[in-house]
């Protein structure tokens, strides 16, 4: 099948090509017809499936087809709402929009906190047909009646199970109480959980079923393979795979924002060009350190689990766990943002003896067993080493970033930074 049998209008199918694409990915083939057709539609989707071309064009399809009309009016409000959980993938989402909308009448925005709102709001009054948003900014802007919800044509709830993880359904339920009943829905999750399903259920109606990615199963194009060494070992070893196997592009995986600076620190000071992104950076910061790493400016990014959301690279090769996720359903994540569109990645894990359990949680989670590797000069000693001691913990709060993005990602909100810029999200 190639995109040209697929009905879409002219003006989207040179866009796409432009892009150097012809043909669909098996999400595109069964979700671009099912929006075409005006059907709810209730999407199973790993990123990096091709999932955000899956709805952006036959949006722009169908919104083309009533845009001429609508330009004669000086104000126009959003025909279609795009809610996503963190601010970079709303800019990606909204990318794909005008880089496949470049020869249409058809204009977008992203909102999203942690940067000024009175540039949102000057677009916002110059109107827009595709509103692309996370929930608290967007709710932000309703408060201040900036944007209308009351003509949206079209919902799509993107990443479904991060907007849960993140503690976004209150927000969530808020913004859809606010659109008129009659719409096309689309609800795309990578997983689907009682949590999940039951807003789905009270969200679609006769929708369509695409699922591309079974449950909770890792990407078939990744080499995942798990490196036993000690605790301490862990940094030099890192250090090792680097310098040995000449690595480029890889994503890094740290539990916590401070663990997350610290390894990007040790791996500069050992003359690996690298950077970290998390929460508490600046939304400038995080745009300018992701476009260093795509553009091959830095060999190592390292994330946490939620700033590594939003970060799409079609050809990213390497992903590394230097830490275990507490969470199973976060390794299917992380690994899947290698190995995308058929390109094969390879995921390396480097597990300790405190890691054990999270490992076969993991395997139990993923139905396989993962290959176990040794590293010559870095073998696991048969005992652990004890772990260091931690500080007490007491009634007072801690000082510091060493809580998880996914720990402060909660229902009680975000980082202290976020709540003083009144943002309310990632």
């Amino acid at each position: 099948m190639k995109f040209s049998d697929l009905g879409l209008m002219p003006e989207i199918q040179r866009a796409v090509a432009e892009q150097g694409y012809d043909t669909p990915t098996p999400i595109q083939q069964q979700a671009i017809p099912a929006v075409l057709a005006g059907h709810d539609l209730m999407a199973t989707a790993q990123t990096g499936t091709g999932k955000t071309a899956g709805f952006t064009l036959p949006i722009l399809h169908r919104l083309a087809f009533g845009a001429n009309d609508r330009l004669s009016r000086i104000a126009r409000t959003p025909r279609v709402l795009v809610l996503t959980p963190t601010r970079e993938l709303a800019i990606q989402v909204e990318e794909s929009v005008r880089t496949y909308g470049k020869h249409l009448p058809v204009n977008s925005l992203a909102v999203f906190g942690g940067v000024g709102i009175n540039p949102q709001i000057a677009n916002l009054r110059r109107g827009v047909d595709i509103l692309v948003a996370t929930p608290g900014r967007l709710l932000d802007h309703v408060q201040q009646k900036n944007v209308d919800l009351s003509a949206i044509e079209i919902f799509v709830l993107d990443e479904a199970d991060r907007m849960l993880d993140m503690g976004f359904i209150r927000d969530i339920r808020k913004i859809i109480a606010l659109l008129p009943k009659e719409r096309q829905n689309l609800l795309f999750s990578a997983t689907f959980s009682p949590d999940i399903r039951e807003l789905a259920s009270g969200l679609l109606h006769k929708p369509v079923s695409v699922d591309v990615a079974p449950r909770n199963t890792a990407a078939e194009t990744v080499t995942q393979k798990v490196i036993e060494c000690n605790r301490e070992q862990k940094k030099d070893l890192l250090k090792h795979l680097f310098t040995t196997r000449s690595l480029h592009q890889v994503l890094v995986f740290a539990r916590t924002k401070h663990g997350a600076d610290a390894l990007a620190r040790t791996l500069e000071k050992a003359g690996i060009k690298a950077a970290a992104i998390h929460g508490d950076k600046s939304q400038g910061a995080r745009t300018r350190v992701l476009s260093e790493f795509k553009d091959g400016k830095l060999a190592a990014l390292v994330a946490t689990d939620i700033a590594a959301r939003g970060i799409d690279i079609d050809a990213l090769p390497y992903v590394i766990n230097y830490e275990l996720p507490n969470v199973p359903e976060d390794y299917v994540h992380r690994i899947g943002r290698t190995g995308r569109a058929g390109m094969e990645g390879e995921a390396i894990s480097l597990v300790c003896h405190d890691e054990r359990g999270q490992l076969k949680d993991i395997e139990r989670l993923i139905k396989r067993s993962l290959e176990r590797v040794e590293i010559e000069g870095f073998e696991p000693s048969a005992v652990a080493a004890p772990r260091p001691p931690q500080p007490p913990r007491g009634p007072r709060k801690p000082q510091g970033g060493g809580k998880s993005d996914s720990q402060k990602s909660g229902k009680k909100g975000g980082t202290p930074q976020q709540h003083r810029s009144g943002a309310r999200h990632h």
